[in-house]
């Protein structure tokens, strides 16, 4: 793979990766719209190691109590904050990995890597974000979050492994339809990320263990440092902004994607 091409990729999946947008679909998007050979699975979420890296880093306090909190689930005995925090970020990402595991057995991932699948997602997970963003109220905050909470955002968490659909859409869908207000839904979704991402990873990487491409594991290090620092400003400029815009801007961005991406599946 070319360095252009990484790079690309890299530049892609950063700015995207937090946005409502889906990542991933774009990543599919990208050899199916143009000549570009697709970058596989490995690549996928090598770039999307390199946005975990991003969003630890932003959000470090809360990662280092999330970790400090991790030796109390390991002796079942939650004390502190930070355990309850670990606790509930575990519990969110059961689902996801559960579903995506069972898409995994059974090639419904590959299945699903069409321009129509993630046409459709576009646009129905774009009409929740935008009914949910306008419904829900702005009563509750991310140091608010329950255990309750965490399940049910898991949930909504595990409908993003259909490409197009967007994983911190659909979560921030869930979390502003629980009342969150839009900053701290984002944040939730981002501190979801994290550990959704380290299973991925850990499960490509035995992946690229197991066939020896090591040819891959190179261009996937490449790419993953350059989405760390695409991922680093896009994630700034988001949180930023979301204390002053709605989502309805990322949400017309995916009807008219969505709408010309169901023209070319079905012409």
């Amino acid at each position: 793979m070319t360095l252009f091409h990484l790079f690309l990729l890299a530049i892609i999946q950063g700015v995207t990766e937090f946005l409502p947008v889906s990542s991933s679909g774009h990543l599919i998007l990208l050899p199916a719209l143009t000549s570009l050979d697709d970058q596989g699975l490995v690549i996928d979420v090598a770039v999307h190691v390199g946005t975990l890296f991003a969003v630890c880093w932003y959000f470090r306090s809360d990662v280092l109590l999330a970790a400090r909190g991790i030796p109390e689930l390991m002796r079942f005995r939650i004390e502190t904050r930070g355990g309850f925090l670990a606790f509930c970020l575990a519990v969110a990402t059961i689902p996801v990995v559960i579903v995506g595991l069972i898409f995994k057995v059974f090639g419904i991932m590959e299945m699903m890597r069409s321009i129509a699948v993630i046409g459709w997602a576009m646009i129905i997970f774009g009409i929740v974000l935008y009914l949910t963003d306008r419904m829900g109220a702005e009563t509750r905050q991310a140091e608010g979050w329950t255990l309750k909470h965490a399940l049910y955002l898991g949930l909504w968490q595990a409908v993003a492994l259909i490409p197009g659909t967007s994983r911190s859409g659909i979560v921030i869908s869930g979390a502003r339809a629980l009342g969150y207000a839009r900053h701290d839904a984002a944040k939730i979704s981002m501190l979801m990320s994290i550990p959704t991402i380290i299973a991925s990873g850990a499960l490509m990487g035995f992946d690229v263990v197991r066939v020896a491409d090591w040819q891959a594991a190179r261009d996937g290090a490449i790419a993953a440092l350059i989405s760390f620092f695409a991922a680093w400003a896009a994630l700034v400029f988001m949180m930023k902004l979301l204390r002053t815009v709605s989502f309805t801007p990322y949400v017309i961005y995916r009807l008219a994607l969505g709408t010309v991406l169901l023209f070319i599946a079905y012409t």
